[in-house]
């Protein structure tokens, strides 16, 4: 029993590490993909297949390292506007939204692994973004209504909504839907082998 546990560990220090390289990778070959203002994050199918295949904890991390490399590669403009609100708003996004795919998966794969993979798939852009959106009103708030204004939006809401994360929002939840199912099946699969 012991030696299985041990195993299990490896493994999903392996999986961590390697699912860890390619956050990383995805997040800087994301930011030059822009929607808006913003780059696609691709990153979130790394870290929904973490919450499978390794649970909450990897990721969680893998969230936390997403929110790292978010703040090299995206976060200029709100980190010449407020770094503490900056720090806190992409590390905490990044580290909730992986935290709640693991939570959601490990709850709902009792029942059925796929349909768990599919909803924690929906949960993790929908608490990043959650996140983005709420940070967004706390702490650059004024500075998003320029942003809008300057961007010809009636007010803050609708430029945030509609301006900020709009269809980088879609776009994040159908690549979620679409391929994290299909990914996990298959390593699942190959894990049988």
């Amino acid at each position: 029993m012991e030696k299985r546990m041990n195993k299990d560990i490896q493994i999903n220090l392996v999986m961590g590490a390697i699912l860890t390289a390619i956050v990383i990778v995805f997040q800087l070959i994301g930011s030059f993909i822009k929607f808006g203002p913003f780059s696609v994050s691709l990153v979130l199918v790394p870290i929904i297949i973490g919450a499978a295949m390794c649970g909450p904890k990897i990721s969680t991390w893998l969230g936390f390292i997403f929110g790292v490399i978010v703040m090299f590669t995206d976060a200029q403009a709100f980190i010449a506007i407020s770094i503490p609100g900056t720090i806190i708003t992409v590390l905490v996004k990044g580290a909730a939204c992986g935290l709640a795919a693991g939570l959601v998966y490990k709850l709902i794969s009792k029942k059925n692994k796929y349909a768990a993979v599919a909803v924690s798939a929906i949960v993790c852009p929908i608490v990043n973004t959650g996140i983005f959106l709420l940070g967004c009103m706390v702490f650059f708030f004024d500075a998003i209504k320029e942003w809008g204004a300057g961007a010809g939006y009636e007010n803050a809401a609708s430029y945030m909504i509609l301006g900020l994360v709009g269809a980088n929002f879609l776009f994040e939840m159908a690549t979620n839907i679409i391929l994290c199912p299909v990914i996990v099946r298959i390593l699942n699969i190959n894990k049988k082998l």
